[in-house]
Formats: C-alpha cells, sequence, structure tokens
C-alpha cells in the first residue's frame, strides 16, 4: 500500500478545509478620502505658501518704509500690470514665440541627429563633438557675432535660444536610444528587424521617457535662452520681449515696471513646466513607471 503525502503551504495550514480564501479588501472610505485630501493639499499648500510669502512681503515693504524705486510691494506691482498690461503682454507673446518656435527646432533637430547618431556609430563619432562645442560655449559670448551676420533680429535671437535648448534633446534622445534591452536587441537581430523597426519598435519607446525628461529641462532652457539673447542685443522698440522691457525699465529706473515683467518671464517659465508635465503624463501615464499612479 502506498501512502502519497502532500506538502501544505503555511497559507493553506492556517485555512480550514472548505474554508473560501477571503479576497483582498477593497479600499475603504477612509482611504479614499485621505487619498482625496492628499491630492487637494498637493494644491493647496503650495500656493498658501505662495501667499503667504506674498502678503509678508507686503507687509515687509510698508512696515519699514521702503520706497517703491527700491523695492515695490506686490500691490504696486500688480497695479504695473494693470496698467502697463497691452505693452507688456505684447512683449510676452513675443518671447513666447521665440520659446516655442526655439523648443520646436530643438526638438526636431535633437531627435533627429539623435535617432542619426543611433543608427550610425560613424555619424556619431563625426558630428557629436560639434553638439558638445555648442553646448559648452556660453550662448553669451555666440551672440554678438550670430547678430552680426544674421541680419534678420527675430532669427538671430531664435538661433541664440535654440542653441541653449538643443543639446539637452539630443543628449537624452542619444541616451535613450542606447538603453534598449539587448535580450531585445538580440530577438529583433534574430528576426532579421530592419533598422527603420528596430527604431520604430524597440528604440523609440525605450527613448522615450528619456525625451519627455528632456523635453522639461529643455522649455526652461529655450525660455532662458530667449531672455538672455535679448538682453545680449540689446533688442528695444514695440516688437520686442520682455527682456527688452526691462532694460528699458532699467534705464529709466522704472522699478515697478521691472518687477512686473519678471512676474511676466516667471509665470511663463511656470506654464512651459506644468505644459511639459502634462504631456509627460499623456504620454507616459499608461504605460512607464515613472507615471503611473498606484494604490497603496
Amino acid at each position: 500500500m502506498t501512502t502519497t503525502s502532500t506538502i501544505e503551504s503555511p497559507q493553506e495550514a492556517r485555512t480550514p478545509a472548505g474554508a473560501v480564501q477571503d479576497e483582498p479588501a477593497p479600499l475603504n472610505t477612509e482611504h479614499l478620502a485621505a487619498m482625496r485630501r492628499e491630492r487637494i493639499l498637493a494644491w493647496v499648500m503650495p500656493l498658501a505658501t505662495m501667499a503667504l510669502a506674498i502678503l509678508g512681503w507686503e507687509w515687509w515693504v510698508r512696515a519699514n518704509d521702503i520706497p517703491h524705486y527700491l523695492i515695490p510691494a506686490p500691490s504696486r506691482v500688480a497695479e504695473t500690470l494693470w496698467t502697463d498690461g497691452p505693452s507688456l503682454l505684447q512683449s510676452a507673446w513675443f518671447t513666447v514665440k521665440l520659446t516655442f518656435f526655439s523648443l520646436l527646432l530643438a526638438v526636431v533637430g535633437g531627435v533627429l541627429l539623435g535617432a542619426l547618431f543611433a543608427l550610425s556609430r560613424s555619424v556619431e563619432m563625426s558630428l557629436f563633438p560639434f553638439a558638445v562645442i555648442l553646448q559648452v560655449t556660453p550662448v553669451v559670448a555666440i551672440a554678438p557675432l550670430i547678430l552680426i551676420y544674421v541680419a534678420n533680429t527675430f532669427v538671430a535671437l531664435l538661433i541664440c535660444a535654440w542653441i541653449v535648448a538643443f543639446f539637452p534633446i539630443l543628449s537624452n534622445t542619444v541616451i535613450g536610444l542606447r538603453s534598449a534591452d539587448h535580450n531585445l536587441r538580440d530577438l529583433f537581430t534574430l528576426y532579421r528587424a530592419t533598422p527603420w523597426q528596430r527604431l520604430r519598435y524597440l528604440l523609440a519607446p525605450s527613448a522615450l521617457p528619456y525625451f519627455m525628461a528632456a523635453l522639461k529641462v529643455a522649455g526652461g532652457l529655450a525660455l532662458i535662452g530667449a531672455v538672455v539673447a535679448e538682453f545680449v542685443a540689446g533688442a528695444t522698440g514695440q516688437n520686442t520681449g520682455l527682456a527688452s522691457r526691462i532694460i528699458e525699465a532699467s534705464f529709466r529706473n522704472e522699478i515697478p515696471r521691472m518687477f512686473a515683467a519678471l512676474v511676466l518671464v516667471s509665470l511663463l517659465g511656470v506654464a512651459i513646466f506644468l505644459l511639459t508635465t502634462l504631456a509627460s503624463k499623456l504620454v507616459l501615464g499608461h504605460w512607464h513607471e515613472s507615471e503611473i499612479k498606484r494604490e497603496t
């Protein structure tokens, strides 16, 4: 007579015979409420901190009777934004166009050149040093030459801003294209995939998280490049950006106007960051670990 013995797992040993094992408990209302509070606090706390900082600034200026030509109060800056709004918004639109087009050129050029580097090692070894030279050379040193050789001021400023935003896109794209799993690379080689198939189905999805991270950095750098280029150019006149408004206000000692233009520059930077963050969530939110929200 043969006796068959079975080994029970610790969980089976603790569960009585015939009993139905409990399913994982669903999220209770308290946990859902805690998650909702956390989402609300993620917006309320930064806004409250900013409001307290502005109120403290206002109180400090008024309590010490500091003149507006040294440090204007936030109320004075808001008044200047209201009175000089049309002129400042027109300059802000010029800065937005300059930033957007430079970022667009950086994305197109960086992605195309990065893909070419990934497909051809010889092309990368030949051209990558030029990209590094553009990155390490300060734009304030190149801008005067660009302004001399390029007759159109907008195009010259566009080139300066593009130089600042280009390298992060290129560098991260190349790193992302190289980070594809080597086992999948061997699989594509085994199935004799064409270079285009390898780029589209393997390398591009691997590089996408790196590209979205670079886009957040390049967006801010494009704005910085646009403002710095306009400072170097010393462009003035009606069809110029916020940097020109700051230069004009400094010459006239209009400090509240300078602060108003700086506020608009900061708001543009925040808007660019929020837009690129939203784009990253839309592109990566349904599949990549960096953006997937998991319930705990």
